[in-house]
């Protein structure tokens, strides 16, 4: 339904995106390319010999997601470094564990390498062990020559619109906890899937993983490590169609390729775009990747073989809208205090295209689910990191946190939550190799001894009464989830309580 009337412009904010994978790029080195690595390699050698004059330099890590262990990675290059990694929960591997599609196990294929990290003779994993509540940022400095703060964004953006609170409001982040088993996961009675119309905002990698896992056939998915709740739910889901929602256009998705194709391809689900957003897309001057993005957005709208989703031959619809934002998520008069509807404002291109503005023109779209996916933010744990909260990252150079030496940052809490897995991966190693490059200059002096663990472990976690969980433990954890999922013929059962995977660690 649509209608004109006077408004308000309201900043609806937030990045439709993700933090999942892109497709596979396979270059041939140029000669200059080949030059510069083996220049790069010379510089490295060079470093670690400069290096190995100083006697083991202690650095940790806090936060063992991909940015903590590329990030140890790297400063393991060296080897008079030691490097301890810090993680609040229990188990590592944060977002690869816990963010990864069920669905997408070859995703977490990076596990095997962040394994190989933690097995290093100089490398020490402490899990259960929280900053700012545990142990503070001052503490970490007088026990380590440098620490590398790589703790993510463990937050959902916010709309800020009237309704935002409704039940069944739910941000992507608390759907996909609840799919993946993460111990602060909502559970199903915070969730009904009993409305047969599903809105999702957001038009990045997470999008899509939510609207592929609420249409996939359950043979699809019963076999991935899925909680037991989720799959339960799932199965007696009245959901049938599924709407994404970006502000913006066609030619400013998030999403990847890789992920509207298996989206497109999902059995007895029809993939739906409307006509009238792609007037005027020319792909002629487009770069190679969003080219054939746009492509086969086109060629599946060309391939629609009805103009209306009545009578849809298909069982479930994934429907695409462009140019739409929410404006408020308006109370089920006939379910009190639950979602019904969703307020649109239709919005328009300035900017050349950077910029969604309202027209005056707004659409009633009728659904009892709104899962928003609009980007993650990190927080501040410890009032000694300088936090800029306007852009939700430690402020930093190039890794390097400001006003504190011997501080770094790597991953979404020095960039933002934006990237693919491999964005995380260069970030870490620059950040890393700038460490390494401080140690080499003197600006960190590893010649002062530091106690490191021994001070973290001994002087303030036995004190406080807090036991940590080492890497052995984790992997005595992951046995007995692979050996409980291979009695229900699935690839893992996760764990799901930090008192049940302590359990299991100490037992």
């Amino acid at each position: 339904m649509l209608f004109r009337r006077s408004f308000v412009v309201r900043s609806v904010g937030g990045t439709f995106g993700g933090y999942h994978k892109g497709p596979s790029l396979v270059v041939m080195p140029s000669q200059a390319a080949i030059a510069l690595s083996i220049s790069s390699s010379n510089h490295q050698q060079s470093l670690a010999k400069s290096i190995t004059t100083q006697a083991n330099i202690k650095v940790c890590v806090i936060g063992a997601g991909a940015a903590g262990f590329y990030t140890a990675q790297h400063i393991l290059k060296s080897p008079n470094t030691v490097v301890d990694i810090y993680e609040s929960l229990p188990v590592p591997f944060g977002l690869v564990r816990y963010g990864v599609a069920p669905d997408h196990p070859e995703v977490k294929n990076c596990i095997n390498t962040f394994t190989q990290v933690a097995k290093n003779p100089r490398c020490n994993y402490f899990g259960n062990v929280k900053l700012g509540a545990d142990v503070g940022l001052r503490e970490f400095r007088e026990a380590y020559h440098a620490v590398v703060l790589t703790y993510g964004a463990d937050n959902e953006r916010q709309l800020n619109v009237p309704g935002e609170k409704l039940k069944n409001v739910i941000s992507a982040r608390q759907l996909v906890n609840w799919y993946n088993g993460h111990p602060s996961r909502i559970t199903s009675t915070d969730i009904s899937l009993e409305t047969e119309h599903c809105v999702v905002i957001g038009h990045g990698n997470v999008a899509l993983d939510i609207a592929r896992i609420l249409l996939s056939p359950l043979d699809k998915i019963k076999a991935t490590d899925i909680t037991e709740e989720a799959l339960e739910a799932l199965s007696h889901s009245r959901v049938k169609r599924v709407t994404l929602i970006g502000r913006r256009g066609p030619m400013q998705v998030a999403f990847t390729i890789k992920e509207f194709r298996e989206l497109i391809k999902l059995p007895q689900t029809l993939p739906y775009l409307h006509r009238e957003d792609f007037k005027g897309i020319d792909t002629s001057k487009l770069e190679r990747p969003r080219k054939r993005l746009t492509e086969l957005m086109l060629k599946t709208l060309n391939e629609q073989r009805t103009s209306s989703l009545d009578g849809c031959p298909k069982t479930k619809v994934c429907e695409l809208k462009f140019f739409r934002s929410p404006l408020e998520f308006i109370e089920d008069l006939r379910a009190e205090g639950c979602v019904g509807s969703i307020l649109l404002s239709i919005n328009k291109l300035e900017d050349g295209g950077r910029i969604a503005v309202p027209t005056g023109m707004e659409e009633i779209l009728p659904t009892g689910l709104v899962l928003k996916s609009v980007g993650y933010s990190s927080s501040c744990p410890d009032d000694a990191i300088p936090f800029d909260g306007r852009k939700g990252i430690i402020a930093n150079e190039a890794g390097r946190v400001t006003g504190l030496p011997g501080v770094y940052c790597s991953g979404w809490v020095k960039t933002g939550p934006i990237g693919v897995i491999v964005s995380t991966m260069n970030s870490s190693f620059e950040t890393g190799s700038n460490l390494l490059s401080d140690i080499n200059k003197g600006a960190i002096d590893g010649t002062v001894s530091k106690p490191g663990r021994n001070f973290i472990v001994n002087d303030i976690l036995k004190k406080k009464g807090v036991r940590h969980v080492t890497f052995d433990q984790w992997e005595r954890i992951a046995a007995y989830e692979a050996e409980m999922g291979a009695k229900k013929n699935k690839l893992a059962d996760k764990v799901l309580s930090v008192q049940k995977m302590l359990e299991i660690a100490w037992s």
